[in-house]
């Protein structure tokens, strides 16, 4: 099977190539509880026609994002398809990205794939579009349809997980007991959910005392608020830990108080901004679910099920934690998009 061949001989024109790439399929596809497995996962080198694809995802607002822009942009390119992205705007646009994935059919689009705002509320119209032969690939946040195609993601129990054990191998059981504020994200979105329980279950036991979630959009000001509360309310608080927005918008209040060193941030993923962050000492470390991958993998999934070719439904990047003992030896470019790379929407071919 093409996708994920252990061994797999590389001409001088994939010299260049992101791929083969250290990935982790499920099996069976689409279970919560399936068997993971380390595969190699390689992608097509050309499309045989050039495919209509819609990306849906739900804001622009954080690098992430941007990111996965990257990802599912560059690979529609290197592909030779066309590629039309839209956005909803946040996690409270549930109604919009459903009226945005019906005018992507409605214009045409051969596959869709799609970011979810909701782990449940897309299920009706994913049932809609699969119903009429368009494929739908489920990228980065998870939905619970049983009628998509193919799911082009992380466990993100598995990256609240890491976190969680990060901090726990600091500080065991029957160490001095330290506070820290966590800041899942959105209520009701399923990878906060599945972060949510991860970390939990990760602290469990150990010297960590979790505050009471702080959930919210990730937007920066909601988040900065969200951290301003926490830290008025707790001032022994030992770690702030959440999602990429929440660590980056607290490294400036963290400076400002002095409280660098006395409180500590991490985040359950990886952008630009924690990256840096990590770099200059101002954030203790992340997970990184090499996001453009995703993106990646998720066209060249649309691209082998269009053309009938063998594809592997349930898979993701393998997961690793980047801290200040490893930042310098990350391959930059396969987790994070380019510094100074601006949002694209649009790709024709």
């Amino acid at each position: 099977m093409l996708a994920i061949t252990a061994a797999i001989p590389m001409s001088s024109a994939l010299a260049d190539a992101w791929y083969p790439y250290d990935a982790e399929e499920v099996s069976p596809a689409f279970s919560g509880e399936g068997e993971v497995k380390a595969v190699v996962y390689t992608a097509l080198e050309r499309a045989a026609k050039p495919w209509n694809i819609c990306v849906s995802f739900p804001h622009m607002k954080d690098a992430y994002w941007l990111g996965v822009d990257y990802g599912v942009a560059d690979e529609a390119t290197r592909l030779g398809v066309n590629m039309n992205l839209v956005e909803a705007g946040g996690y409270t646009e549930l109604n919009k990205q459903i009226g945005q994935l019906e005018d992507c059919v409605a214009s045409g689009a051969d596959a869709v794939v799609v970011g979810a705002i909701s782990y449940d509320g897309l299920n009706n119209v994913i049932g809609e579009i699969a119903g009429k032969g368009i494929p739908v690939i489920d990228v980065i946040n998870g939905v619970s349809s049983n009628e998509i195609a193919a799911k082009s993601l992380v466990s993100f129990k598995t990256m609240g997980y890491e976190t969680g054990a990060y901090l726990a191998a600091k500080h065991p059981a029957g160490s001095d007991e330290v506070l820290v504020g966590w800041f899942p994200g959105p209520a009701g979105a399923g990878w906060v959910e599945a972060a949510h329980a991860g970390f939990m279950e990760a602290v469990e036991g150990s010297a960590i005392k979790v505050l009471e979630p702080r959930f919210g959009d990730t937007g920066k000001e909601t988040q900065l608020k969200l951290v301003e509360d926490v830290l008025q309310a707790n001032p022994d608080v030992r770690y702030l830990a959440g999602t990429a927005v929440t660590a980056e918008a607290a490294q400036g209040l963290i400076r400002e108080r002095g409280l660098k060193g006395k409180v500590d941030l991490l985040a359950f993923y990886m952008t630009p901004g924690v990256y840096t962050g990590i770099q200059r000492g101002f954030i203790l470390a992340a997970p990184a679910d090499s996001m453009v991958i995703q993106g990646r993998i998720a066209v060249d999934q649309a691209v082998r099920i269009l053309e009938g070719k063998e594809y592997v439904k349930h898979v993701g990047p393998k997961i690793f934690v980047v801290d200040p003992e490893n930042i310098e030896t990350v391959a930059r470019e396969n987790i994070l998009p380019p510094k100074g790379y601006s949002a694209v929407f649009n790709v024709s071919n």
